[in-house]
């Protein structure tokens, strides 16, 4: 053997030793982790889904770790301030946080001033689960479908006024989705949430609604109001006749996912770990239990299929922002 191949072949074996002496810190500071309580943030005020969610992972992880996961609510801006918390934090694994496709993909499109970039500013951790939208209307509305139900409007357009739960969420997202996919175009209506759209449903002032599942299932399984369609790429567990979009032919996919996510820079091996239980929870007979109450199906996966799932959606539903010229000020 030459000198010079010698001489290299050290130099390679150095630079490999070298690299791993410098990553045995982080690989045991990861062992380690956590040695004190962890920050769990929650964009969303107390009592919602997502604080009862996050206090449920919450909980479960300081189980499973041995150190308290508090909670701490920091909601406003559709979400924004209290990811914003998560993202300014320090990298350490001390400070994550339960957010949504919100502020995690919608948000960059609608609001001017975003204090965060979701790509550069943040870590993602693990998928926890998914709510579906419904396109919901009432007996008194003869469609028992979604293709009845745009057949329906499309002879009789200038009547149908069909309601969402606010400027710029998932209902008023999919809501412009949907018309333009269908090539229909109801009277879009705004609502301060869910409920007050439901009332007016019901009391025949819009022809249909369309918001996350939740707050219509028992409608709907009770008769009072018509299900058209569900908005996921499965059908809904809860309601398992009624039909996709996309099965009825109307390619329009939306829904409300709920993710954890840490800061940009938070060690790979703690992501890692904080992912596995994750998904072990969620696949937990408990887990799933305790997300179905809320009309949520569980979701798993590492954190590179999160990390595409964040780029993807930012990027559809940008392009039906620019088109729809929606916005929040």
């Amino acid at each position: 053997m030459t000198q010079p191949m010698i001489k290299r072949r050290h130099f390679h074996a150095a630079l490999l030793a070298g690299f791993c002496l410098a990553a045995l810190p982080a690989i045991a500071q990861a062992q380690a982790w956590p040695t004190r309580p962890v920050r769990f943030v929650v964009p969303f005020p107390p009592g919602g889904s997502s604080d009862i969610v996050a206090r449920q992972l919450a909980q479960n992880l300081g189980k499973t770790f041995g150190q308290p996961f508090g909670v701490d609510n920091r909601a406003g801006a559709g979400g924004n301030i209290g990811t914003d918390a998560v993202a300014k934090s320090a990298p350490d694994g001390y400070t994550m946080g339960l957010s949504t496709s919100g502020p995690l993909a919608n948000n960059k499109s609608l609001y001017k001033d975003m204090p965060f970039d979701s790509d550069k500013d943040l870590a993602p951790i693990a998928l926890v689960g998914e709510i579906p939208l419904v396109i919901a209307s009432t007996p008194a509305v003869k469609a028992a479908n979604l293709k009845e139900y745009v057949a329906l409007m499309r002879s009789q357009s200038a009547r149908f006024a069909i309601g969402h739960p606010g400027n710029g969420t998932i209902g008023h997202l999919a809501l412009e989705y949907f018309k333009g996919a269908a090539g229909v175009s109801p009277q879009s209506v705004p609502y301060k949430g869910d409920t007050p759209a439901l009332t007016d449903l019901l009391g025949g002032q819009i022809q249909g609604v369309a918001a996350p599942i939740t707050a219509f299932i028992s409608g709907i399984q009770g008769g009072k109001l018509t299900g058209l369609a569900v908005t996921s790429k499965r059908r809904f567990p809860a309601l398992p006749n009624l039909q996709t979009a996309i099965e009825q032919g109307i390619d329009l996919e939306a829904t409300v996912w709920f993710a954890v996510v840490g800061p940009a820079g938070m060690p790979a091996p703690v992501v890692a770990r904080v992912n596995q239980e994750i998904n072990k929870y969620t696949n937990s007979a408990e887990g799933k239990a305790k997300l179905a109450e809320f009309g949520m199906v569980e979701a798993n996966g590492g954190p590179e299929l999160l990390g595409t799932l964040m780029r993807s959606e930012a990027a559809k539903w940008k392009k039906l922002v620019e088109t729809a010229k929606i916005s929040i000020e």
